[in-house]
């Protein structure tokens, strides 16, 4: 990492009174769960248009294909 990037990070750690380890700790568990969260959001997003097909997916599926 360069120099003045971990000066940078010490700098922050002090002003919250933490450790370099510490912020870099919070800043990687931010980072991982607002990633989680957007692509929790965007499962969601692409679910919400599918059928529930009344809980026959499987057999819609069969249907389907043997309708070919």
């Amino acid at each position: 990492m360069p120099d003045d990037l971990l000066e940078r990070l010490d700098r922050r750690a002090r002003e919250r009174g933490t450790t370099r380890s510490g912020l870099l700790q919070e800043l990687t568990e931010r980072e991982v769960s607002t990633e989680e969260g957007r692509q929790r959001r965007r499962i969601d997003e692409l679910l919400a248009g599918a059928g529930s097909y009344d809980g026959r997916a499987a057999a819609h599926v069969r249907e389907m294909r043997d309708a070919r």
